[in-house]
């Protein structure tokens, strides 16, 4: 018989909130992973719990060396339990590659399901929540932030993202650069602890607002980009798509074509709002 591997959500911020079955399979599992054992040493402290398997560390840095000794423990019988250091494994954490490695071994994998930045960030936005995609983390380099942004300039979902602190102010000045101004947002900071915050509002005005400074675990939820379709698209908006491509290397022409089959519009008029915005731009003072 083979064993069991647990994915277990760890609470993101108030420990009340674990979830009942963590502490049971804390205590009875034969090995418990842990992303950083000694956060996991204080969340079993504050569970008042204590591991009667073995405790290892599992996170990015030995994740490759130590899947296998795992999947070797599962594959003898043992209950594995993964946990992180807040929320679902797998998701931004450690987890994938054990998963995968189980899985291709035919060994049973199930969950303990708990809290989820993600989640709980997106219910909190005020966006939509019908449809939605998580981005995780954006490169830390400047370019490779706004080519990745670019990739997703015309995704119609609420996008959801992590972020770094010390990087939020450089992050919502791309979004804004990318996705425009008045796209609507919400960041969340510090979820379900003594200061959470969610600061809503177009992306222009939480940028400025970010370079002040904020502290904190942070997720990001932007709006989608708006329904394509004539009428739809003011001048600004087509002239911002068209700038879009070409920075990601179209041809203008190539970008103009292209922005007026995504809006249902002719190429004429997406042409004439890039000429009025070049000379605009030309008699400024």
């Amino acid at each position: 018989m083979t064993g069991t591997l647990v994915l277990a959500g760890t609470p993101i911020g108030d420990t009340a909130d674990a979830p009942p079955r963590l502490a049971q399979e804390l205590e009875s599992a034969d090995v418990v992973a842990a992303e950083d054992t000694r956060r996991l040493r204080r969340l079993t402290q504050a569970l008042g719990v204590q591991p009667t398997g073995r405790v290892v560390s599992y996170f990015e840095g030995n994740e490759a060396a130590r899947t296998p000794e795992l999947v070797e423990a599962l594959t003898g019988g043992a209950r594995v339990l993964l946990v992180t250091d807040a929320g679902m494994p797998s998701v931004s954490d450690p987890g994938y590659r054990l998963v995968a490695a189980a899985v291709e071994k035919d060994i049973k994998v199930t969950a303990v399901p708990g809290p989820s930045a993600v989640l709980t960030a997106l219910a909190l936005s005020g966006l939509p929540v019908d449809r939605f995609c998580f981005e995780g983390f954006l490169p830390r380099k400047a370019g490779e932030r706004l080519s990745r942004l670019r990739e997703v300039a015309d995704e119609r979902r609420t996008m959801v993202y992590f972020e770094a602190p010390h990087r939020l102010d450089d992050t919502l000045a791309a979004m804004a650069e990318v996705f425009g101004d008045t796209r609507r947002a919400a960041v969340c900071r510090e979820l379900t602890k003594t200061y959470e915050e969610i600061r809503r509002g177009p992306l222009g005005e939480l940028a400025a607002w970010a370079a002040e400074g904020v502290r904190g675990e942070i997720t990001v939820v932007v709006e989608g980009a708006p329904a394509k379709g004539a009428g739809e698209l003011d001048a600004e908006e087509l002239v911002r798509r068209v700038r879009v491509r070409e920075e990601a290397g179209e041809r203008r022409k190539e970008a103009i074509a292209a922005v007026a089959a995504e809006a249902g519009i002719p190429k004429r008029d997406v042409f004439d709002a890039v000429v009025a915005a070049k000379n605009a731009a030309h008699t400024a003072p």
